[in-house]
């Protein structure tokens, strides 16, 4: 069972924006690391988004970001402790940005639907909204408090970047508050190489080629790194484990911390009914609707049995072959970002209902039969539709640390009360989901120096250094500067901007 904390997320609006610099500036300047999210008003196409050309894939995300908006910024600062005996402890603080496009943008029906469904306030958005412009700068941003120069001031932080499903977090990022965005992916990965020299993360690569889990969306990843760690300080063992440490607010800050209880989780008692879909890829098509639970918790005792099954059966005849990893209907490289929910009522895979001592009733659906993927030791259905394709990351990890579910029964009252737990649950705080992401890559940090490999100032996690995950796809974005790509003109500006001018003028080549 893990542990029960209470992460205290600074809500940030126009009202209290200036109020709250100091703070901010201060938390990236001593941060070590920091991990960010957004929430965005749509994404367009989501076919596009899934081209198998990367080029092409990067030219619909950036039409997105110039027609569409960042609704909200969450950012965590991770400061990591010395002294602290032979344990990784980190102080965090969490802040939550409502934020306002002041020019015209396009903000899509399912983006809205998703977003009420999980508790965004668009009241309080435009009202209270953090205004900003997108593309390049205009007089009015090269001085002042605005978001445009909070984003200077990441910069110029020189601290490791952490995202988790980041490419299109990035481009968007790039065009609300940096400059307007290059028509070539090559311009784009270079100028990103300059302006984060400390390194991009991302956890969502992370968690299916290192840590290696059976899912990888964000709460499931999250919740696993949290239940694992817990293990390992109950068991008493050597090694490294993960603390964290919250500041303590006082008034008047305290007046705009809004506490996020993370609840431990529970071993229920009678039949257990997970919601396959939901398990699988953090998503389903019927919502607060449907009757199965969708408490994360749960899926990750089902795997966590399915994984000692697979183990017996191999010991048991170990010439079949039998491959650890996803238990049946897990599907990685399937997610994109964003949040709208595409229903798909032509797949619909059967609930898994499970015992809890561990008997399982068989499957008939022959549409769940998996194949092994190639170099990646996890088991993938075979028959995926088109929509399932299109599902993101920002769709499926809006949840936030949900609630447990009550169990599938008969009993209205229990349903309703259900409904309403999935509703409540998931309230919607990109600051809690930017949470979620340091954690995920500060467990992961502290499990590399668990297993010998000595720490590094340089490096966090070395073989995720620079590496951004595609969905769909088995190896990652690099960001690189290539021998052959150019630096952008607004970039070079930019830059001149961040650290004065001529500090980026031994940059070769410009578009």
């Amino acid at each position: 069972m893990t542990s029960s904390m209470v992460v205290p997320v600074i809500d940030v609006q126009n009202d209290n924006f200036k109020e709250l610099w100091p703070a901010m500036v201060l938390a990236i300047k001593t941060a070590s690391f920091i991990a960010l999210d957004t929430e965005l008003s749509g994404l367009g196409n989501r076919k596009a988004l899934l081209a198998e050309c990367i080029e092409d894939r990067y030219k619909a995300i950036c039409n997105a970001a110039r027609t569409r908006s960042i609704l909200s910024l969450g950012f965590a600062c991770y400061k990591k402790l010395e002294n602290k005996d032979d344990d990784d402890t980190y102080l965090v603080q969490v802040y939550n940005l409502t934020l306002l496009c002041s020019e015209e943008y396009v903000i899509e029906p399912q983006s809205v639907q998703f977003l009420v469904q999980h508790g965004f306030d668009f009241n309080k958005q435009y009202a209270e909204g953090v205004p900003y412009l997108r593309g390049n700068d205009r007089r009015v941003d090269a001085h002042g408090m605005n978001m445009r120069m909070l984003f200077v001031e990441l910069l110029r932080a020189r601290k490791p970047l952490v995202l988790h499903n980041g490419l299109i977090d990035m481009v968007f990022l790039y065009q609300c508050f940096y400059a307007q965005l290059p028509d070539k992916l090559g311009t784009f990965t270079a100028d990103l190489s300059q302006m984060f020299p400390a390194g991009i993360y991302d956890t969502k690569y992370a968690t299916e080629y290192e840590l290696r889990f059976a899912a990888s969306y964000l709460e499931y990843a999250y919740k696993k790194c949290k239940l694992d760690n817990s293990k390992s300080i109950e068991a008493g063992g050597g090694g490294r484990h993960l603390f964290l440490e919250f500041c303590k607010y006082s008034v008047p800050l305290s007046n705009y911390v809004d506490y996020r209880p993370c609840l431990a989780g529970f071993s229920p008692d009678g039949l257990l009914n997970v919601c396959q879909r939901f398990s699988a890829y953090g998503w389903c098509p019927n919502g607060s609707q449907c009757p199965l639970s969708h408490d994360t918790d749960l899926i990750i005792q089902h795997d966590e049995k399915e994984k000692k099954k697979k183990r017996k059966r191999k010991r048991k005849n170990s010439s079949q072959g039998k491959v650890e990893g996803a238990p049946k209907s897990k599907e990685p490289h399937m997610e994109l970002k964003q949040d709208q929910v595409i229903p798909d009522k032509d797949t619909k895979p059967p609930p898994l209902t499970e015992l809890v001592d561990g008997a399982q009733m068989p499957e008939t659906d022959e549409k769940m039969k998996t194949k092994v993927e190639e170099g990646n030791g996890v088991r993938e259905p075979q028959a995926v539709s088109a929509d399932e394709e299109m599902k993101t990351d920002k769709e499926v990890e809006r949840n936030g640390v949900s609630e447990p579910q009550p169990l599938a029964t008969p009993d209205a009252e229990k349903k309703e009360e259900s409904k309403r737990k999935k509703l409540e649950g998931g309230t919607h705080r990109a600051g809690f989901d930017a949470f979620m992401t340091g954690y995920i890559f500060s467990y992961a940090a502290t499990l590399t120096e668990r297993v010998g490999k000595p720490p590094s100032s340089e490096s966090w996690l070395p073989e995720c250094l620079n590496k951004v995950y595609l969905s769909g796809k088995s190896v990652p974005m690099h960001i690189v500067k290539s021998t052959f790509s150019k630096s952008f003109k607004a970039h070079l500006h930019k830059m001149d901007v961040v650290w004065g001018k001529g500090v980026v003028s031994k940059v070769e080549g410009t578009v």
